[in-house]
């Protein structure tokens, strides 16, 4: 299958209708990934079909369990080469986004990528999230995270920086599980858990949110 092909059949599954210019943007993000990760590891995918998949649709999933509204805050914890937030934002631009690296080399292919694609509204720190500015420390509606810790201790981490009702959006594997205990230690509820394959592959997925008491 063409990589259009799967870009396109892939996000429509999830309801999302990728323009000419979107698709052309993807391919764009792909290629800048692939280059930068020549010189550091920003991936251990390399297959361009891989990383339509395992990246672009794998991010573009969340939107089965939260609908991207104009203003929306979204903190993403751990952004690496930025997912889940940056496929968000391309396809919705009105999302403001706070990119969490501490990794100084991945910070700055993130800034270069925002650059490139010209998206608004994206602030990255290349800071621990424990070291947060005070200024960034307000309350999100949406903490997203894929490849960051293990579960229960990335939802102890987000928590804080929910605000009330707000929801935290993992992706993660899907054999992990989430105790109670540390449920009620982050002050949060579960509000669903979906297993998914992701389009054009066998790969599956959980996603899991949560809720922070108003």
């Amino acid at each position: 299958m063409r990589l259009e092909q799967i870009l396109t059949t892939g996000a429509e599954e999830f309801g999302i209708h990728l323009s000419k210019e979107q698709v052309e943007r993807f391919f764009l993000y792909l290629s800048e990934l692939r280059k930068w990760n020549r010189k550091i590891n920003l991936t251990a995918i390399r297959e361009d079909g891989d990383i339509a998949v395992k990246h672009f649709l794998d991010s573009l999933s969340l939107v089965g369990v939260f609908t991207p509204q104009e203003g929306m805050k979204l903190l993403d914890m751990g952004s690496g080469a930025g997912f889940p937030a940056l496929p968000l934002k391309m396809v919705y631009p009105g999302l403001s986004v706070t990119l969490v690296e501490s990794v100084k080399k991945k910070a700055s292919f993130l800034r270069h990528i925002i650059r490139t694609l010209r998206l608004d509204g994206v602030v990255v720190v290349d800071k621990r999230i424990e070291e947060l500015p005070g200024e960034l420390v307000s309350p999100f509606d949406v903490v997203t995270a894929r490849a960051f810790r293990e579960i229960e201790a990335t939802i102890l981490t987000g928590a804080p920086f929910l605000k009330s009702n707000g929801l935290m959006v993992l992706s993660r594997g899907p054999e992990e599980t989430v105790g109670d205990e540390a449920l009620a230690k982050a002050g949060v509820t579960l509000e669903r858990k979906e297993m998914l394959t992701l389009p054009c592959s066998d790969y599956q997925r959980a996603i899991w949110v949560f809720s922070k008491a108003g």
